[in-house]
């Protein structure tokens, strides 16, 4: 496994179609950009973060995040979210994680993942599934 250190950041994007807003994802009935949708961007960015750094064996699994989502996005427009590794505590990683469309900022917050032997990981949950 690589170095891990405060201030490493990932960054993810999308834009706002049919398939990611509101409606179509059970979160409201309007054609906006999810909040599930821009939890999993912020996710994303935060895997994207830590990934090169982690090896083959290793991949992080997110346990929780914090989050607000403090304004609308339209279909069409682009959103990206920026991850900032904050904490290293261990295997537990501590993320501050921001969502911004093309004009404005739409939501922020607090991410944590643990980093987990892929293999050992994957073998658990195949075991649980009977």
């Amino acid at each position: 496994m690589g170095e891990l250190r405060p201030g490493m950041t990932g960054r993810a994007e999308a834009t706002v179609t049919e398939t990611n807003v509101a409606r179509a994802m059970g979160s409201g009935d309007v054609d906006v950009f999810a909040t599930p949708a821009m939890v999993a961007l912020m996710e994303a960015a935060a895997v994207a973060c830590v990934r090169d750094s982690l090896g083959d064996e290793n991949t992080s699994v997110g346990t929780s995040i914090h989050t607000s989502h403090i304004a609308a996005t339209p279909v069409g427009m682009k959103v990206r979210a920026e991850a900032v590794l904050e904490q290293v505590d261990g295997r537990r990683l501590i993320f501050k994680v921001t969502a911004h469309d093309e004009r404005e900022k739409i939501g922020e917050g607090v991410h944590e993942r643990f980093v987990v032997h892929r293999e050992k990981f994957v073998s658990r949950v195949r075991s649980k599934a009977g």
